[in-house]
């Protein structure tokens, strides 16, 4: 093999290996910016809302993304919850009506399929933390 094209080969694979990394580094610095602008405009920890979730078993009825085992059909995917414009279809999508939500779903929907929970205020800003974190 030539000396210029095995150069060359070199040089683009060294720009794969840098643009690979690039890119990771940006997906951990949004991923770590998510984190801490969820859990200030929440009052909660995401890590612990992540613990809540699979330990209250919300997955049995809805697929939320990061969690294990969460793969229900009943209920809507979480996927891209962070984002959407209304919870339930009824509330505007902020933090304090995510809270409310978690806590007191039959409250804001009579009869809906969601059951309360019993969650405190401190569990749902944790649920609501790592679901702000769900944008995809």
């Amino acid at each position: 093999m030539p000396s210029e094209l095995r150069f060359v080969l070199i040089l683009t694979g060294i720009a794969t290996l840098a643009g690979a990394a690039s890119v990771f580094g940006i997906y951990r610095q949004d991923a770590a910016q998510a984190r801490t602008q969820a859990e200030a405009m929440t009052g909660g920890h995401v890590d612990a809302g992540k613990a809540a979730m699979a330990r209250t078993n919300c997955g049995a009825c809805h697929r939320i993304p990061g969690i294990a085992g969460a793969t229900g059909t009943t209920g809507p995917a979480l996927n891209g919850i962070a984002v959407r414009a209304e919870i339930a279809g009824v509330l505007v999508n902020n933090p304090g009506n995510m809270v409310r939500w978690l806590r007191q779903p039959q409250q804001v929907v009579p009869g809906n399929g969601m059951p309360n929970q019993g969650l405190t205020e401190q569990e749902a800003r944790d649920m609501a933390a790592y679901l702000y974190t769900v944008k995809k």
